[in-house]
Parts: C-alpha cells; sequence; structure tokens
C-alpha cells in the first residue's frame, strides 16, 4: 500500500481579518522536467490526497494524463487529475486554452463513469477559447511545411489560439456567454476566412459555427467562473492548492528546445502567470522525471535509442501518447536536461516515474554531458542546431535484472536500483522523494526524509 501522506507542516497566514490561519499542507507547483509524458498525472492523483485544489495552469488538450485506479483507466485531456478524487476541487486557469467540445465530451466521459463534477470544476473566464479557424490554420500550415520545418504539432489549435492571444484578437471563455459574442465571434470568422483562403484551406460559415458555441456556452456556462478570486480566496483560508503543468519543461515556449516546443509556459512560472496565484504563495515544486527519457513529435533528442533497447523501453513503458496515440522516441536518462529543469524550476525534490521499465536492463547508461564540435556541454545550449549536432558522454551502471514492482520502500529496492537513483540524485542536485514503480495508483512509494522537507 501507498505510505500515507501526513501533513507535512503548519504554515501560518496571516488573513484579512485578526485570526491567524493555519495551513497543514503546501502550495505545491508539479511540472514534467523533460519533454512530456513523465507520468505527471499518476503523481498529481497520488498527492491530491493532501490538497484541496488542482489547478491546470497552461496548454489545451493537445496534453494527457492517464491515471490507472484499480481496474479503472482513465485518460484526461483538459480535466486536472484530482478530478479523480472526491471532495477535490479542480480549476482550469486562465493559461489553458479551451476547446469547449473536447471539454464538454470529456465532461461528459467523467460523469458516466460516476465522477461529478457538479460544483467541483470551475473554468477561468480569462482562458481563451480554441475556435475552428485555430484548428485548421494549424493543421495547414503544418501540412505545408517542409519535412525539416515540421513542428510536430497535434493541430488541435493550440499554437494559434495562443497567437491569437499575444496578438490581442482572441476570445475568451467569458466572451461565450457576454451578449457581444455573436458579432465577435463574426468579426474573426470573416478576419480568419481570408487567412484560411490564403492557406487553401475551407472557409467557416459564421452562422454555422455561432450556433455550435452558443450551444457549447449555454452548457459550459455553470462552470465559467472568475477563478483568480476564487483561488486567491481559498488560499487566504487556508487551504492547499496543486498546480499541475500540462507539457515538459523542455517544451516551455521560453526554455524548451525552440522551435520544437508548444506554445505556453509549462515551467514553474506560468502556474503563477496561468492561475493569478502570486509566486510568494507558492511553497513547494515537485519534478516528474522518467528513469530513462522520451520525447514526441519533432526536435532534437540527444539520448534517442534507435536500437533494440529503445523498442524495448517503448513495449515495456507502453511510450505511446495519451492524447495521439503518438509511438515516443526513447532514450536514456538525460542529465543535462534534468539539471536544466532543476535550476529553472527550483526543484524541491525529483518524484521518479517508470522505474520498472529498466528491471530488465543488464546495463543503464546515464547521459552527464554533451560534446559538439570539441566541446563540453554541461549545461543546455539554447541553439538547436548545437543540440542537433551533439552526442551524449555517457556513464554506464549495472542493472538490477529483477521486478520492482512489488516494492514500497526505498530500503528493499535491489542495491543496483538504489545505487541507479543515487546516482541520478548526485549528477542532478536534486533528491528523488517518490519513486512510481508500476502504472497503478498503489504502485507508488515515498522517501519519507526527502519528501517531508525542503531540499
Amino acid at each position: 500500500m501507498l505510505m500515507a501522506l501526513e501533513p507535512l507542516r503548519a504554515v501560518l497566514l496571516m488573513g484579512a481579518g485578526p485570526e491567524i490561519q493555519v495551513r497543514f499542507m503546501a502550495n505545491t507547483i508539479l511540472i514534467g522536467a523533460q519533454w512530456g509524458d513523465e507520468g505527471k498525472g499518476k503523481i498529481i492523483d497520488v498527492i491530491t490526497t493532501e490538497h484541496q485544489w488542482v489547478v491546470r495552469y497552461q496548454g489545451g488538450n493537445n496534453a494527457g494524463h492517464t491515471v490507472e485506479i484499480g481496474d479503472q483507466r482513465y485518460v484526461l485531456h483538459l480535466l486536472p487529475s484530482g478530478i479523480l478524487r472526491e471532495g477535490c476541487s479542480c480549476v482550469i486557469g486562465n493559461g489553458v486554452v479551451v476547446d469547449p467540445a473536447a471539454l464538454k465530451k470529456e465532461i461528459d466521459e467523467v460523469e458516466a463513469q460516476g465522477i461529478s463534477t457538479k460544483d467541483r470544476l470551475f473554468v477561468s473566464d480569462r482562458a481563451h477559447v480554441i475556435m475552428p479557424y485555430h484548428r485548421l490554420i494549424d493543421e495547414y500550415r503544418e501540412g505545408r511545411a517542409a519535412i525539416k520545418d515540421k513542428i510536430g504539432t497535434t493541430k488541435r489549435g493550440i499554437g494559434p489560439t495562443y497567437a491569437d492571444k499575444a496578438a490581442r484578437v482572441g476570445l475568451r471563455m467569458g466572451d461565450l456567454i457576454d451578449a457581444s459574442f455573436p458579432n465577435q465571434l463574426r468579426k474573426r470568422i470573416h478576419e480568419n476566412n481570408r487567412i484560411l483562403e490564403a492557406l487553401n484551406a475551407p472557409t467557416l460559415d459564421a452562422e454555422e459555427v455561432l450556433e455550435q458555441y452558443q450551444a457549447w456556452a449555454t452548457s459550459l456556462q455553470p462552470y465559467i467562473v472568475d477563478t483568480v478570486t476564487l483561488l486567491n480566496e481559498a488560499d487566504r483560508k487556508g487551504e492547499s492548492i496543486l498546480f499541475e503543468g500540462a507539457q515538459g519543461v523542455m517544451l516551455d515556449i521560453d526554455f524548451g528546445t525552440y522551435p520544437f516546443v508548444t506554445s505556453s509556459n509549462a515551467t514553474a512560472g506560468g502556474a503563477c502567470t496561468g492561475s493569478g496565484v502570486p509566486p510568494h504563495r507558492i511553497e513547494r515544486v515537485i519534478g516528474v522525471v522518467k528513469a530513462y527519457t522520451t520525447r514526441v513529435g519533432e526536435g532534437p533528442f540527444p539520448t534517442e535509442l534507435h536500437d533494440a533497447t529503445g523498442m524495448e523501453l517503448a513495449k515495456v513503458g507502453n511510450e505511446f501518447g495519451s492524447t495521439t496515440g503518438r509511438p515516443r522516441r526513447c532514450g536514456w536518462f538525460d542529465a543535462v536536461v534534468a539539471r536544466y529543469s532543476a535550476v529553472v524550476n527550483g526543484i524541491d525534490f525529483w518524484a521518479l516515474t517508470k522505474m520498472d521499465v529498466l528491471d530488465n536492463q543488464p546495463v543503464i547508461r546515464i547521459a552527464v554531458a554533451y560534446e559538439c564540435a570539441g566541446r563540453t556541454y554541461r549545461d543546455m545550449p539554447a541553439s538547436v542546431g548545437v543540440l542537433e549536432a551533439c552526442r551524449p558522454v555517457y556513464e554506464e551502471m549495472p542493472g538490477w535484472m529483477t521486478p520492482t514492482t512489488h516494492i514500497q520502500r526505498f530500503e528493499d529496492l535491489p542495491e543496483p536500483a538504489r545505487a541507479y537513483l543515487t546516482r541520478l540524485e548526485e549528477i542532478t542536485g536534486v533528491r528523488v522523494g517518490i519513486v512510481s514503480v508500476g502504472p497503478q495508483r498503489d504502485s507508488t512509494f515515498i522517501i519519507e526524509d526527502v519528501y517531508a522537507t525542503r531540499s
């Protein structure tokens, strides 16, 4: 069984009134510290026992979190993973871009599985809306790009929606339920039809789109609220908040392998701008890493394996995207990426997932640096050209060659497995506080002395 997560520490909060409030659990940001798909959904599900609120702060339905509880498997794209915990309130923050059709479909699916969203799910009225022209522009731009220039987009309209947000011509969830929406939409359709014509893409009928979106607006209106006020009031009451990112650090628009990135800030800083909760209210940052590395889509990936070992990791780890079904590229653990993520995010400790996938590997390699044109890189280069030309510098460690899926304590891991975790801590400068040895909710254990204190 999973070790019970006791309250970490009491934090005194000065409220608006004379009372001193006490929070027994930390406001926490949980981020993916590689290229995404690290198993964030499962870790979020495990630690939501500590939190009353879970906030999704960036991305759209181009991401997916898979959680297995007993024999039930849940795949979430927009809904925060906390929706699977009774009594946990969930927020889709202002930093998210929302496809109303996808959100309605996902709500209906979880409701059909017996999970209530009523009075538990809140959608920011400031979150931007994905429109049909965003999806078409995304699809046709990617389709016209030369092979070497393809980003590997999911073609769900995420990038164009964020582009409209930055250009100040986007529509937000609050606009859907505003009387001015019809006129705003018609104007946007007229402007974007000219772009679609230039791409040789089909144009849109404004009245058809309006009818669709008004229907979704009616259905979603009970969920659309001012989540900035909601979350800050919850914080003032001493209620704890968990912030979940959708993609990994290396897909962050500023800090990732640009331009092969997503269109938002997946890093810890994005949690504040994507929710409206100020930085000084954050007390802990957890970085999720796999025991190896994966990547979906295009872009540089220094430790990628193109051999039988890479195929075995993909097979054993079931490495297929939750949202797209695309096979993930697999490689050895990249300590350059992990160190960089730790610095950019201020990570307090790692939650390490899929350790069991390495159970049958006789030799395990760790990339500790890169080499390119006679230069050694121990820090992440900004240039994609440099990164594509880099070759990893590896250390080798013996594998443990025995199952770990039944293990519930660090001390019970095989000695080579303990040595592997210790070495990862040494070369990344961050302790391991949570270890996952299988997909189930209870195949996770806590290293208490790390988990209960800041590193």
